[in-house]
């Protein structure tokens, strides 16, 4: 708590050996240098660690930019931080009873122009468990276009994957990528945030040539 904000914290930790999406590898975490190694180059009393970590882009909570579907859509080196930082937020919830699927309907009479829209699905609830992996909720085809042509600026949601796994023409990856939207998956502790009013951030470092990093995803809330 900072004054009257509150700053909530929206990311999975990366750890070594973590699993985010199956079939890909888990992250080696180690050091580069070591404090003990670090000594004969320093000071006495002096030491510094230096880390090494080997892992692919999806890890952890990640966003996608269009280059991850698309060659010549904007990597993330090319991503303006408008589009990134600083965004008015709002919440869907669409958890609970509901289907698996994210319809068009869970967006009935909410502004999305401008926003960040972050799709709340308790999923996180099963994060580093095998049930994470199957049967996961996911944002429908008519969802994502919907999204597109109301103007979101950026989606995000706690589930494993936006789109369903077993439909590989990843609909709302093509729609939401292909109109300039980055998108943000894994995400956690959506229920710790209003409905609306607040902001939100997810700013991956600036690499040519990536179309996905990891983020410190999070939100500030005025109190």
């Amino acid at each position: 708590m900072t004054g009257n904000k509150q700053l909530i914290d929206l990311s999975h930790t990366i750890e070594h050996g973590l699993i985010t999406y199956r079939g890909l590898p888990a992250p080696v975490i180690c050091d580069f240098l070591s404090r003990e190694q670090s000594r004969q180059h320093y000071a006495p009393g002096t030491e510094f660690q230096i880390g090494k970590i080997e892992m692919v882009a999806n890890t952890g909570t990640y966003l996608d930019s269009p280059f991850h579907r698309y060659e010549d859509g904007k990597d993330l080196s090319q991503l303006s931080l408008n589009s990134l930082a600083d965004l008015q937020g709002i919440v869907i919830s669409a958890g609970g009873a509901q289907a698996r699927a994210i319809t068009e309907t869970a967006f009935d009479g909410v502004d999305v122009k401008g926003k960040a829209v972050l799709i709340q699905t308790g999923w996180d609830a099963h994060w580093k468990t095998d049930r994470y992996f199957e049967g996961h909720p996911f944002l429908t085809k008519d969802a994502a276009k919907l999204l597109a042509d109301q103007g979101a600026v950026l989606v995000g949601i706690d589930s494993y994957n936006i789109d369903d796994t077993a439909d590989l023409s990843r609909p709302a990856h093509t729609i939401l990528l292909g109109s300039g939207i980055p998108i943000v998956e894994h995400m956690c502790n959506l229920h710790q945030l209003p409905l609306v009013g607040f902001k939100f951030f997810a700013v991956p470092v600036k690499v040519k040539g990536f179309g996905t990093f990891p983020v410190r995803a999070f939100a500030v809330v005025e109190r």
